[in-house]
């Protein structure tokens, strides 16, 4: 794996810049190849230098490729004012770049940050799941005792990345028992989700985004793999990606649980205007769809990324696509992440990193394009 420092194409317009978000915990080598991988691909599409560092940039403009949400104090030091300015988003306080505005809290009662919201859970109710956030060792046991009336419950950290950290709970003890892993300050600042579990689970995928005068909209589904300490991962998404903001998606002729999924990240992405000072240019919503303890089938976002993800690359490949022939309507792209010792790769893959990653041991990613497809999106069948 070579690492690319920089390019500096000749009468760059401007640079793009990766970067670590400040407070971001440390990303794993192939992830930061990844997001090098993302911010190279945006160059090259606005024409721009490549850095993947703060240092000094040549050109009229700056890029920014943070590797995490921004809070609104620091995108304002950087001269980030808006969408245009960087791949990714910026929120105005912390709590409100994680899962933990998804849910209503307890009651009117119930701790909270001065900056929460209390009409956000009302606006996006139908769109997740049952559950609730809480800020305090009273009001989780609170929750904990209402919500384990449907069923078990799946307890989420805010800070827990890449799915760790969750735990199902059975019992109000169950929850009182694991209260004691977390400190007070994270619990205060940053508040616990306790969300009903669901089994035969799949998680999609729908979102948005923009660079310059491209926008796409897209859906797709999650894949898992088995890494290399034998744990179910993360291990790549199937994306259609569509020419047009979200009303493109409206033309698709999608099945009826797609169809809730797309509308359900719609209504969470318009709720947040309840949260001033927020932009994105990629906004991204995970949804879970299966079946709760009671046999009763639901569907709802699980949490919102308003920053580089997994599928970032298949986003970006098909928005090159897209920009070089201006017909293309529709693409089918994969990202794929693979663990131990990967055999042969599809031909026309772009390879991100394939390695020994020095945390999570051989891994290869790879971005792979299935379709291109010219015809409007509506008659596509899809």
């Amino acid at each position: 794996m070579t690492e690319h420092r920089g390019t500096q194409p000749s009468e760059a317009k401007g640079t793009v810049i990766a970067f670590s978000a400040p407070g971001c915990e440390p990303l794993y080598a192939h992830e930061r190849e990844v997001v090098a991988t993302v911010a190279r691909t945006i160059a090259s599409l606005k024409g721009f230098a490549f850095r993947q560092d703060m240092g000094n940039s040549n050109g009229g403009g700056v890029y920014f490729v943070p590797d995490d949400s921004l809070l609104a104090a620091d995108a304002a030091r950087l001269g980030i004012n808006g969408p245009q300015d960087l791949f990714g988003g910026v929120v105005p306080w912390r709590f409100a770049m994680t899962k933990a505005i998804t849910h209503e809290l307890v009651d009117g009662l119930a701790k909270r940050p001065k900056e929460w919201s209390g009409s956000f859970g009302r606006k996006v109710r139908a769109a997740v799941l049952p559950g609730y956030t809480v800020f305090s060792r009273h009001d989780a046991l609170r929750a904990g005792e209402r919500l384990l009336k449907l069923g078990p419950a799946r307890v989420k950290p805010p800070l827990s990345s890449r799915g760790q950290d969750q735990h199902i709970v059975r019992t109000v003890a169950d929850v009182g028992r694991l209260l004691k892993r977390y400190q007070s300050c994270d619990l205060d600042e940053c508040g616990l989700v306790l969300e009903a579990n669901l089994s035969d689970i799949v998680t999609l995928s729908v979102g948005r985004t923009e660079i310059d005068e491209m926008v796409v909209a897209y859906y797709g589904s999650q894949r898992t793999a088995i890494d290399n300490a034998g744990r179910s991962v993360y291990g790549g998404s199937d994306l259609v990606v569509v020419r047009g903001g979200w009303e493109a998606l409206d033309d698709l002729q999608l099945p009826r649980a797609l169809a809730l999924a797309t509308m359900q990240a719609r209504a969470y992405d318009a709720a947040m205007a309840d949260y001033p000072g927020f932009f994105a240019s990629r906004r991204n919503y995970d949804i879970g769809q299966g079946v709760d303890s009671s046999g009763i089938w639901r569907s709802g976002v699980l949490e919102a990324s308003w920053r580089i993800g997994g599928s970032s690359t298949a986003e970006l490949a098909a928005i090159k696509i897209m920009k070089d022939d201006p017909d293309i309507q529709l693409v089918r792209a994969s990202t794929v992440k693979e663990f131990g010792n990967t055999g042969r790769l599809p031909v026309n893959a772009d390879v991100h990193f394939q390695g020994d990653d020095p945390d999570e041991g051989p891994i290869t990613r790879y971005t792979v394009i299935t379709h291109a497809i010219r015809e409007p999106a509506n008659r596509t069948g899809l």
